[in-house]
């Protein structure tokens, strides 16, 4: 009984790696930075938390636009905020399906940011270099 359950744990292991590794998605990829020196952060918010496309370690001050799509299926918001003062640099609604973009300047302090409407917690990006 105890092989036959290694056997198929194993397996399964094989198998989620192989999917991981088909979708594209086990990895999140490096951000891009446009030749006018924007750095683009696509993130998908879903029911109460964020999932980015991109990696948010080492990220450099600089300009960013931060692409959010509501994959919610109901109205949600996008708040960003110096992680410092806690100054808002912008917030919006998004309807269900909707992508807009937060273009904003980050500092060496970092941003959070986070849904108002959708409540979930704050994501601070505390790495800035």
């Amino acid at each position: 009984m105890m092989n036959l359950l290694k056997t198929f744990l194993s397996k399964s292991a094989v198998i989620l790696l192989i999917a991981f590794g088909l979708s594209g998605q086990a990895f999140a990829e490096t951000p891009q930075t446009r030749e006018d020196g924007v750095t683009v952060i696509h993130l998908d918010e879903f029911n109460g938390y964020f999932a980015a496309k991109e990696t948010l370690a080492s990220l450099k001050a600089g300009t960013y636009e931060f692409v959010i799509t509501n994959k919610a299926k109901k109205l949600v918001g996008f708040q960003i905020q110096d992680l410092a003062t806690k100054t808002n640099l912008d917030m919006f609604p998004l309807e269900p399906g909707q992508t807009r973009i937060s273009k904003v300047k980050i500092g060496s302090d970092g941003v959070r940011f986070r849904c108002p409407i959708n409540p979930t917690p704050w994501y601070d990006i505390d790495t800035i270099k």
